[in-house]
């Protein structure tokens, strides 16, 4: 339970008031301001090391691309271990892989891939570390508080890039990139320490945990037919994709268009940490007044205006001004979107959910970085800017085909509150496991019945059936039956206790349409190997046993 469940909600840091996440988001914002005196240092330090564009963007690319790949595994993990153990071991990966990098560049051993492969390792580990936050935070505050917590947590961040950027050009201009590096690794070590100290209370599963590689496709399984967190990936993805000019070549700009050094660098990513502050404090309230994909398409056009404005301008303080407007419209529309994410996906999932959303937009982030840096060596700094400013104005084109959802949903469990009755010696492993459910139905209410079925065909996908079938008898029109399958019959447990109210209340709304007395489920065993004996007079070391499931 949140520890603030008594609390009302009571503005944009009421969520402080809760001691536990108070204490994190505090030691978060230090650890922040490691993660951008990287950031500033590795790519002032492959300015130095390479005079290519793409080079200079892969920085972006190498510290984004690790919570592209890592993240959703990480997710997986944080859904079926101890989050807070998950987010040490992360952390401490980071600071271990933050001080090798040190020693590195004070040995004068720096390349610019050497240089790529440790930020790859470090945002590793902050990918690592990152689900297992943000799946917490709920724990921690009130469901009324989650807003204005996620929309705190990116203040966290931003606060630190309204200052951050800027101190971390004058570290290395004055102390040197190793100085950057070596600030990194120390100031994760609040954060770690934070929770090292939380005392979570973690309430283990029932059941054993999943196998990694199931738990990733459940995750992906239940985003993919969950039309409301689908619609915020996608468009997450795709804004992510047209701004990332503002990450990848923020560089060029002070160096190129404004002819400046790292501390201008810094100053513009200042800007934009500013905006994004602001921006932050105002998530509930725009939450309130606008409808989410009204907001959306606000700040996709405001962003593409202060893109096109960087693109063509040769004077600092326009730019500054520019970079603020990207600040502030970028953070509204993650911020925006994550609470879409967290508000949409049940306590099972919600590490799983946020690490996709992670993904998508570092992956858009990440990949954007990468073709905006190839574009910018063939048309120039300027032109590629201005090319980003019209594609991420275009992603309002989007919301008139995947519109976004404005309505919370209810991710309250529910008990279904019977259990099968089973013969066979089954195991968790035993399966495949098939599953049909028989429906007899008025031939008069057939459309009707059908389009229910078809809205719980995705509530049996999302929960971890698979292969998916309605067939009508042809003898008799008024039998129905629904049939699906569950890799192993732990799988099929697991997917019981996964059941929100609303997907509860549409299999109540499929059973109405029943004429029968309740409902016929059938469950069997698929190819049921060692269920029997081989022959009959083979020797059956389970005797006592209904069925044998051999080993």
């Amino acid at each position: 339970m949140a520890n603030g469940g008594q609390e009302r909600p009571g503005g944009a840091f009421a969520p402080l008031r809760e001691p536990v996440f108070r204490r994190i988001w505090s030691a978060s914002l230090l650890s922040n301001f490691g993660q951008l005196f990287l950031g500033v240092g590795a790519a002032w330090e492959m300015t130095r090391l390479s005079n290519s564009p793409t080079m200079v963007a892969l920085v972006q690319t190498a510290l984004m691309v690790p919570l592209m790949f890592v993240t959703l595994p990480a997710g997986a993990i944080a859904d079926m271990f101890d989050r807070r153990r998950i987010a040490i071991s992360g952390l401490t990966f980071s600071a271990v892989a933050a001080a090798v990098l040190t020693t590195i560049a004070y040995l004068g051993l720096t390349t610019p891939w050497l240089l790529l492969l440790f930020c790859a390792l470090i945002g590793a580990g902050v990918a690592l570390y990152s689900p297992s936050w943000q799946a917490s935070i709920p724990e921690q505050v009130s469901r009324e508080n989650l807003p204005a917590a996620v929309a705190l947590g990116t203040i966290s961040y931003n606060v630190a890039r309204s200052f951050g950027p800027a101190l971390g050009g004058v570290i290395v201009l004055a102390a040197g990139a190793q100085a950057v590096f070596g600030l990194t690794s120390v100031l994760y070590l609040p954060l770690l320490f934070s929770f090292v100290l939380w005392k979570r209370r973690h309430t283990p599963s029932r059941l054993p945990p999943e196998r990694i590689d199931r738990a990733m496709i459940g995750g992906a399984r239940f985003a993919l037919h969950s039309p409301g967190i689908r619609t915020a990936l996608t468009r997450i993805f795709a804004f992510g994709l047209c701004t990332a000019t503002a990450a990848g070549l923020a560089p060029l700009v002070a160096k190129e268009l404004l002819h400046g050094d790292a501390a201008v660098y810094g100053i513009l990513l200042g800007a934009q940490g500013v905006g994004a502050v602001l921006g932050a404090l105002f998530v509930s309230q725009i939450k309130q007044r606008f409808t989410t994909e009204a907001a959306v398409r606000l700040f996709a056009v405001a962003t593409g205006l202060a893109l096109v404005v960087i693109g063509l301008s040769t004077h600092t303080v326009l730019s500054c001004a520019a970079f603020f407007v990207i600040g502030m419209s970028n953070i509204l529309t993650v911020a925006i979107l994550n609470v879409t994410v967290q508000l949409s996906a049940p306590r099972w999932v919600t590490a799983r959910a946020l690490s996709l959303y992670s993904s998508a937009i570092t992956a858009g982030i990440g990949i954007g970085a990468y073709a905006w840096g190839e574009i910018a060596g063939v048309t120039g700094v300027s032109l590629a800017f201005v090319a980003s400013g019209v594609a991420v104005a275009a992603t309002v084109l989007l919301g008139f085909v995947l519109p976004l959802p404005n309505e919370d949903s209810d991710t309250s469990m529910v008990e279904i509150g019977y259990e099968p009755e089973v013969a066979l010696a089954l195991t968790l492993r035993s399966g495949p496991i098939v599953v049909e459910v028989e429906y007899d139905v008025d031939p008069d209410q057939a459309r009707e019945f059908y389009d229910t079925m078809m809205n719980l065909q995705r509530v049996r996908k999302r929960l971890g059936g698979f292969d998916w079938s309605l067939a009508r008898d042809i003898e008799n029109p008024a039998l129905w039956t629904e049939r699906y399958h569950c890799p192993t019959w732990g799988d099929y447990l697991r997917m019981r206790d996964r059941y929100t109210a609303p997907e509860y209340q549409l299999q109540a709304d499929a059973d109405a349409f029943n004429r029968q007395r309740g409902r016929r489920v059938t469950r069997r065993l698929e190819r049921p190997f060692g269920s029997v004996r081989w022959k009959a007079e083979s020797l059956d070391p389970r005797q006592e046993t209904v069925g044998y499931i051999g080993p």
